[in-house]
């Protein structure tokens, strides 16, 4: 057994409030390196009536907790009112692509019977990140289809020697406990040739491990010496109700083993992370492995960064 062993750095950063669009929330980090040694961490924040839209901060990756820019305009923003879209957006993965860079996200619109429903759809750039043009203005990656009936989240895409391959969240069902609501999702894998248009067919790559889990989530995969590797977020255990970072490993990309007790990051004893921590993304710089990821109320609290020892 091969413990991670995560030594948190600290908090880098969470919204100020000041922006009308961007009160809260800095939920799921999406890290694309840029040139001298920046990058860019796309998220999503909320404005004051909880709707989401794509945000991101520039970062110098020597001094990561110094901030070089913070978007002053949404990266992505709603669509118009009755599109898949139009109550939230969320960035979730970022791949270049035939000299292109697609953004992935999540749509989210709310419903009666359930809460909300959530597909997903990519948006363009040609100018290497500047900006964003959504394909479509329906979820023209993950749609509802007899596989994924329900809601689809946070499809995370790796180019893979030439072949695109997606990980990504599936509902399966809705039930009625105590008189309130509860979603059950896995992840899921799918393939493409051009990024767009998905083959999907129901493989569940992360599934419930006891009768207590019932979510899990935002899964991040890389490849290293023709093992595959992820990381993703579940809840909730026999004591533990709220998310923790878990970690599996595949030969094939498709069949993993859970390997959760590898891994070695718990809640803080107080602050803006003492209650759960989710939404994990790995990146290597000069030749250590950091993790970005989430706090309290699913990214409200901001993002903070560790360092695998």
């Amino acid at each position: 057994m091969n413990i991670q062993k995560w030594k948190k750095l600290g908090l880098m950063y969470a919204p100020d409030g000041k922006t009308e669009w961007m009160q809260t929330h800095a939920m799921m980090p999406v890290l694309v390196k840029r040139e001298n040694d920046e990058a860019r961490i796309y998220f999503s924040a909320r404005d004051a009536k909880g709707r989401s839209q794509g945000a991101y901060i520039d970062i110098d990756m020597n001094d990561p907790f110094r901030i070089l820019r913070i978007s002053d305009e949404p990266v992505l923003r709603l669509g118009q009112l009755g599109a898949f879209d139009d109550a939230g957006i969320m960035p979730t993965s970022c791949i270049t692509h035939e000299n292109k860079k697609y953004l992935y996200y999540n749509g989210w619109t709310l419903g009666k019977n359930v809460p909300f429903f959530s597909f997903n759809g990519a948006a363009v750039s040609e100018d290497g990140g500047e900006s964003f043009k959504k394909i479509s203005r329906g979820p023209a990656v993950l749609f509802s289809n007899d596989i994924d009936p329900y809601s689809t989240f946070a499809p995370f895409v790796m180019n893979d020697e030439g072949k695109l391959k997606m990980w990504y969240v599936s509902l399966i069902k809705w039930t009625e406990e105590e008189g309130a609501l509860k979603h059950f999702y896995n992840i899921r894998y799918a393939g493409s040739d051009d990024g767009i248009n998905w083959d999907r067919r129901g493989h569940v790559c992360i599934d419930f491990k006891n009768e207590y889990e019932y979510a899990i989530a935002r899964p991040f995969v890389m490849k290293e010496e023709g093992v595959y590797k992820m990381w993703y977020s579940y809840r909730e255990s026999e004591k533990i109700k709220t998310y923790r970072i878990g970690y599996a490993e595949s030969q094939d990309g498709i069949s993993w083993k859970r390997m959760d007790e590898d891994i070695d990051l718990k809640v803080s004893d107080s602050g803006w992370d003492s209650e759960m921590i989710e939404y994990s993304f790995i990146y290597d710089f000069k030749g250590k492995r950091y993790m970005l990821y989430n706090g309290n109320s699913f990214g409200k609290t901001g993002i903070g960064l560790t360092v695998l020892e």
